[in-house]
């Protein structure tokens, strides 16, 4: 390649290159779902998940049975826990590359090779759970996650959701921000590099490796999903600080990716089945994390011992602050992503004033208080 080429012609190429690459690579998978009817059509679903983790792990799962079921058969989907067929952050090049058909997994691992990616789980102090499914589902969050995967030859959904996440665990008691400098924690998104200009230091870890890391001491902190999946990962073992809220991630939507190619190459019907079976998943898995959540907080604080304590005013001054500037600076990143950030913003200013009215006024008169006006 010459130097005189622009950047833009570049990227055309390289785009150009991928989609070739993907379409290469898929034909022989899409191929089984034009056969005669009553074939079976066998999929590979490769996932970030340890096998049936709490949370997302049982949530692919019922994923892979749902469509077997609804599809009577006709097509079966295989799941590879992580590592069993790719690694666990390997997912994403898998299927574009065709080496299965889907994957289940969160967007946020993406953030080196496609910044804006974290959008479509969570970013610091933004959506809630039923905020985010009605960005993507009324907002125009949608289209803009299918432009941004597009080059990649992968089609994203929605595919479970983990609820509002925890700020993580901590192996010493956070009493100021003094006590983040030089701190080693996982935290991935864009909340890493929050805490990174506050003076820790990231550590990009995939699930099956955390437990070893927080134990050796590779980290100091980690953060996860919610009570019941941390406590399944048994991080209350060696961790006994679990501080709240997450504000990195008040949404934990899971991602299901598909294989273009292999997608379209199926039957309309369960094309349909595929795709329904993610959607009905969000509300399933919403549900059961915050019932199994509610129980495994009361275990790990009653029967385990673990101090659920709020982040310091401090610190929390400092996050809040701090996630503004790193959101600023990252909407500046590339022109797509700067419209998937104002796309999210507009839908939070949108949101926020009918959450406030309808759920923070409910729940503190509930709790017999009275809420403050927020005219």
């Amino acid at each position: 390649m010459s130097e005189g080429r622009s950047h833009k012609t570049r990227l055309i190429d390289r785009r150009a290159l991928l989609g070739a690459s993907a379409a290469a690579g898929t034909a022989a998978l899409a191929a089984p779902a034009l056969a005669q009817d009553g074939a079976t059509i066998e999929w590979k679903m490769v996932t970030s998940w340890p096998k049936n983790l709490p949370g997302p792990g049982v949530t692919a799962r019922r994923i892979a049975d749902s469509i077997g079921r609804m599809s009577g058969g006709r097509l079966r989907v295989r799941l590879f826990a992580a590592g069993e067929l790719v690694p666990a952050l390997g997912v994403f090049d898998a299927v574009s590359a065709g080496t299965a058909q889907m994957a289940h997994t969160a967007s946020f691992f993406w953030q080196g090779k496609i910044p804006a990616a974290v959008y479509f789980t969570a970013i610091p102090f933004g959506l809630l759970p039923h905020e985010h499914i009605s960005w993507i589902e009324q907002g125009g969050g949608q289209a803009l996650w299918d432009e941004l995967y597009a080059p990649f030859g992968l089609k994203p959904v929605m595919a479970g959701n983990t609820g509002v996440q925890m700020g993580g665990w901590y192996k010493r008691e956070i009493t100021g921000l003094d006590d983040l400098r030089g701190l080693k924690i996982r935290m991935p998104g864009l909340g890493g590099e929050v805490m990174r200009r506050l003076g820790a230091t990231p550590v990009s870890l995939p699930p099956g490796e955390l437990f070893q890391a927080l134990q050796s001491g590779v980290l100091d902190a980690t953060e996860f999903l919610g009570p019941w999946s941390d406590r399944a990962m048994g991080f209350h073992k060696v961790a006994s600080s679990y501080y709240s809220p997450g504000f990195h991630e008040p949404n934990g939507t899971g991602e299901a990716l598909f294989n273009q190619v292999a997608l379209e190459g199926l039957p309309e019907d369960l094309r349909a089945i595929v795709l329904e079976a993610c959607r009905a998943e969000n509300g399933r898995s919403l549900a059961e994390s915050d019932w199994e959540n509610a129980g495994a907080l009361r275990l790990l604080q009653e029967r385990d011992g673990v101090t659920v304590l709020p982040y310091p005013d401090d610190v929390m001054t400092a996050l809040r602050e701090t996630s503004a500037k790193v959101l600023a600076d990252f909407a500046d990143k590339d022109a797509l992503g700067r419209r998937i950030h104002d796309s999210q913003q507009a839908a939070l200013s949108r949101l926020s004033p009918w959450s406030d009215v309808a759920m923070r006024r409910f729940m503190a008169a509930r709790d017999g208080e009275r809420p403050a006006r927020r005219d």
